[in-house]
């Protein structure tokens, strides 16, 4: 995990590498969903779309296991994105003060 949060080096207005410390069953279940997506054979996907089906998926359930910020969205496909090279323009992207991260990749 700490190879990941190496990608926020630098970016300092943001609280979303202690978040991502404190709840890694998050970006497990954003993989999760994004994984399924892509093995259903969507060629791209939106990484809200993803939050909000988590989000779903927690009211269903009962719980408030995915208590996300929207803002941690691109943050999250950024991620995948570097993890998985090979997938790295299936997220529809806006322009983010976090492409920095994109440029990495």
């Amino acid at each position: 995990m700490s190879n990941q949060l190496d990608l926020f080096h630098g970016i300092t207005d943001t609280k979303f590498p202690q978040y991502h410390m404190e709840n890694p069953h998050i970006y497990d279940a954003f993989k999760n969903y994004t994984w399924e997506l892509i093995r259903a054979g969507r060629k791209y996907s939106a990484s809200k779309a993803i939050i909000e089906r988590m989000r779903w998926d927690s009211l269903i359930r009962g719980n408030d296991a995915y208590k996300i910020n929207n803002n941690y969205a691109p943050l999250y496909s950024r991620m995948f994105e570097n993890e998985h090279p090979a997938y790295k323009d299936f997220f529809r992207k806006r322009r983010s003060k976090f492409d920095i991260i994109s440029s990495i990749i």
